[in-house]
C-alpha cells in the first residue's frame, strides 16, 4: 500500500505530537514574546500583571485548538461547542469543589481537621488563574488531544487505560508522591476521560478538575505542585490513610474512594447513553 503524505499526517500518533506541538508552541511563544512583556509594561501589579497573563493564556491556548483542529482534521470542533457550557462549567466546578468538601466534612466531624484562622481572599487572583490555566493545559493536552484521538483510535476501554498511565506518569516528578499518590492520580486520569467520553466536550472535565484543585487551597490542603498560601489556615491531625500524605487531602483513601465512585458513575453513563467508542484499528 502506498505511503502517502496525507496517511503519515493523519496517523493517530503524530495527530497527537503535532497537536501538542502546535498547541504548547504558540501558547509559550505568545506568552513569551507579547502578553507577559506588553502587560509587565502596562502594570506594576504583578498579581495582577500575572492574573491578567495567565487569563490571555487561556483564551490563546482554547484558539490554537479550535483552528488547528478545524483546518488540521477538517470538521466541526464539537468538543469546545457551547452545548450545556455553563451547566458543565459550574456544575462541573461544583461538583468538584463538593468531592473533597464531602472529605473535609467528614475529617472535621472525627475531629480529624480544625480551622484556624482565615488568610483572606487574594488567592482568587493569581494564585486561581494560574489554577486556571495549569487545569485547562491539562485538559486539553491530556484530554482533547491525546485521549479523544486514542478513543476513535483504540476504542474508549483500552484508550482509559493508556491515559490513565499517561496522565499519572509526569505527576511523578511532584514532591511527596505515595502509593496513595499514584492510585489517586490513575484514578483522576480515568475520572476525567470517562467524563470526556460521556459529555464529548471539555468543560465538565475542565471544570471538575479546577473545582477539586481549588478546594484544596481553600481548606488548608497542599496542592501538589503549587507552593501558595491557601485561603484557610488548618489543621489535619489524624491518621495519614484519612487525611492524606503531603502529597495533600487528595490521595486520601476517603478523596480516592469517592473519585472511584465518580469513575463508576460517569462510565455507567456513557454505557447507558452508548457514548462507549468501538475500536478502529489504524496504521500507516
Amino acid at each position: 500500500m502506498k505511503l502517502t503524505l496525507k496517511k503519515v499526517l493523519h496517523f493517530p500518533l503524530i495527530k497527537i505530537v503535532l497537536g501538542i506541538s502546535i498547541c504548547l508552541g504558540v501558547l509559550i511563544g505568545i506568552q513569551n514574546l507579547i502578553s507577559k512583556p506588553l502587560v509587565s509594561s502596562l502594570i506594576d501589579n504583578k498579581s495582577i500583571g500575572d492574573t491578567i497573563v495567565n487569563y490571555i493564556s487561556v483564551i490563546v491556548l482554547l484558539l490554537t485548538y479550535y483552528y488547528f483542529f478545524k483546518v488540521y482534521e477538517k470538521r466541526e470542533i464539537k468538543e469546545l461547542s457551547k452545548t450545556n457550557l455553563k451547566t458543565e462549567l459550574f456544575g462541573g466546578f461544583l461538583f468538584g469543589f463538593s468531592v473533597l468538601s464531602m472529605v473535609i466534612l467528614t475529617l472535621y466531624v472525627l475531629g480529624y481537621y480544625t480551622v484556624d484562622s482565615i488568610s483572606g481572599f487574594s488567592y482568587l487572583l493569581a494564585p486561581f488563574s494560574f489554577l486556571v490555566i495549569a487545569a485547562l493545559i491539562e485538559e486539553v493536552f491530556f484530554r482533547l488531544i491525546i485521549y479523544r484521538i486514542m478513543e476513535k483510535w483504540l476504542g474508549t476501554y483500552l484508550a482509559l487505560l493508556i491515559i490513565s498511565i499517561i496522565f499519572t506518569v509526569p505527576h511523578l516528578l511532584n514532591d511527596n508522591v505515595t502509593l496513595l499518590s499514584v492510585l489517586l492520580l490513575l484514578t483522576f486520569g480515568f475520572a476525567h476521560s470517562i467524563m470526556y467520553t460521556y459529555t464529548k466536550r471539555l468543560w465538565l472535565p475542565f471544570a471538575f478538575h479546577l473545582g477539586w484543585n481549588f478546594a484544596q487551597p481553600f481548606y488548608g490542603s497542599n496542592l501538589s505542585g503549587t507552593e501558595e498560601e491557601p485561603i484557610i489556615n488548618s489543621n489535619f491531625d489524624g491518621p495519614i490513610l484519612l487525611i492524606g500524605s503531603d502529597f495533600g487531602i487528595e490521595d486520601s483513601i476517603l478523596s480516592i474512594t469517592l473519585l472511584l465512585m465518580v469513575c463508576v458513575l460517569f462510565l455507567k453513563l456513557s454505557i447507558q447513553k452508548n457514548r462507549i467508542e468501538k475500536r478502529k484499528l489504524q496504521w500507516l
